[in-house]
């Protein structure tokens, strides 16, 4: 992995106390973040049900800067 494709996360960038998508219990923290082409996907785990999600958010276009394709 290069270091361009690193995320660079700030604590208080990573979202908190979202709820269970099944239950809707607060989980405090995602248990995993991984880095795309213009999203970032959170996965969760509820502590209190066991039920495990993925969330994705999707910026706009122009708000992601794209390396151009050739120099």
């Amino acid at each position: 992995m290069t270091k361009a494709n690193v995320v660079k996360a700030h604590i208080g960038d990573i979202p908190r106390q979202n709820p269970c998508a099944q239950c809707g219990a607060p989980i405090p923290q995602p248990d995993w973040i991984e880095a795309g082409d213009g999203r970032i996907s959170y996965l969760w785990t509820c502590r209190a049900c066991n039920y495990r999600f993925e969330a994705v958010a999707i910026f706009d276009e122009g708000a992601v800067a794209h390396p151009p394709l050739a120099a």
